[in-house]
């Protein structure tokens, strides 16, 4: 990033200059604070860039360093550096993490440092998710809505099948074989002679085209599944996805992967969590089922015609979950006064405004949005979906809890091996549920 760059650019040169004797004191620049700013999406890293420049032309004592931390080493890192005392000024952070933060005095009360009243200008349900004891733990910076299909309309076209069939996709475990889900799925995955799927599927060995995406991907596929089916992931902080539900629901994607090889094999998708992403967008899939933080990476890199379609309904109806991302203070930054300007400008309608401008993000502030949708429009892309099954139906709510990180770090392999099919669904979620609940402490 352009401003990363420039900082170790800066400090490179202001050692030289020390090491040729050069007095510090000859400029200006230690009037200037560095606030840094972790995040971990490189695309909306890009829109921050530009949001910063204008901080910064209002706020000339004030320089944001922002420093991007790849998804897979992000909550590993945050985990050593607040340990540490070398975490950033301000950082991101999502539902799933924030309450162990909030629980050791790592996070600025936001309403402290900016009013209370500040809120109100902020997406409800992002705010929602993020108050705890009556207090709320970050600026809202982008909010999530729900999940829906994309699809390549070339692939759909060469099958025989139009957009609007999509929208009235259903599923159902009790049927399987028989449910208009996995038999689009099947019509949509072609083997490497040409031949469309049957109703027994392929071997696995011969797919040259997935019809979907379905995977051990706990935002877009596992929570939207098993809320469609009726079931629960967990009761509070505590984890309760050992149920009929859920299960029938998981064997439902276990079988689609497995036995009817519609999506791609657990050992590709397991360890990568872009592959199906990748496979997408590089024309080998036909639907995609993801939310809105995928859609400008989609937008860039797939070089085929697409559009977005309805959430295939389950047997309890669509089901989303629906997230959003704030940005965190840093309780132990020695910047405060800095910092508290960076958050009054990142939950301001002109500073969250640039993630909706360049279609990187929904921003957090509701005047901010109209940004959003009016880049997507002059695209001609139909963005409704992700809204409309947030508020057409229920929703599951996002993983949670205090302990959250022991949890998932003990779910996580037994999950991997339930979609490899080496485990029985129901069997394998209470061995996972009771190891996750005996890590946070509340296994009986």
């Amino acid at each position: 990033m352009a401003k990363r760059i420039l900082t170790i650019a800066a400090a490179v040169a202001a050692s030289s200059l020390m090491l040729s004797g050069c007095a510090a004191s000859d400029t200006t620049e230690a009037d200037t604070t560095t606030v840094n700013f972790r995040l971990w999406d490189e695309n909306v890293a890009k829109a921050y860039e530009a949001s910063f420049d204008e901080f910064e032309e209002q706020n000339p004592n004030i320089s944001v360093n922002i420093n991007v931390v790849p998804w897979d080493e992000y909550w590993s890192k945050l985990r050593t550096d607040v340990a540490g005392g070398t975490m950033d000024d301000v950082f991101w952070i999502n539902n799933s993490y924030y309450g162990a933060y909030v629980d050791s005095g790592n996070l600025m009360d936001v309403g402290a440092v900016m009013g209370a009243g500040a809120k109100e200008a902020w997406e409800p349900s992002v705010v929602d998710q993020f108050t705890r004891n009556d207090t709320l733990w970050g600026v809202p910076q982008l909010y999530d809505a729900g999940i829906a299909v994309y699809y390549n309309a070339e692939l759909l076209e060469a099958a025989g099948v139009t957009p609007k069939d999509l929208n009235g996709l259903t599923w159902d475990p009790e049927e399987a074989e028989n449910d208009n889900y996995l038999a689009m799925a099947r019509k949509l995955t072609v083997d490497s002679s040409g031949t469309a799927g049957d109703a027994k599927g392929f071997d696995g060995g011969s797919v040259a085209q997935y019809g979907t995406n379905l995977a051990y991907d706990l935002q877009a596929i596992l929570l939207p599944f098993i809320g469609s089916n009726g079931g629960k992931f967990q009761d509070g902080g505590e984890f309760a996805f050992a149920n009929e539900n859920s299960a029938q629901a998981i064997d439902y994607l276990v079988q689609a992967i497995n036995k009817y090889h519609v999506a791609p094999p657990a050992e590709e998708t397991n360890g990568d969590g872009n592959f199906s992403l990748a496979a997408f967008t590089e024309g080998k899939m036909a639907m995609f089922q993801s939310g809105l933080y995928n859609l400008k990476e989609i937008s860039e890199s797939a070089d085929f015609e697409w559009g977005v379609a309805m959430l295939p309904a389950g047997p309890e109806g669509r089901v989303s979950v629906t997230n959003g991302i704030v940005a965190a203070g840093n309780a132990a930054s020695e910047n405060k006064d800095a910092v508290k300007k960076v958050l009054g400008w990142l939950g301001s309608e002109q500073g969250n405004a640039y993630l909706g401008k360049d279609g990187s993000a929904v921003p957090g502030v509701v005047a901010a949005q109209d940004t959003y949708f009016e880049y997507w429009n002059k695209k001609d892309v139909d963005v409704s979906p992700f809204f409309d099954v947030v508020s057409d139906g229920p929703t599951i709510p996002a993983p949670t809890g205090t302990n959250y990180q022991k949890g998932f770090d003990q779910f996580d392999p037994l999950f991997k091996e339930i979609f490899s099919g080496s485990t029985d669904p129901l069997k394998g979620l209470e061995q996972a549920q009771a190891a996750a609940n005996g890590a946070i402490g509340t296994a009986e």
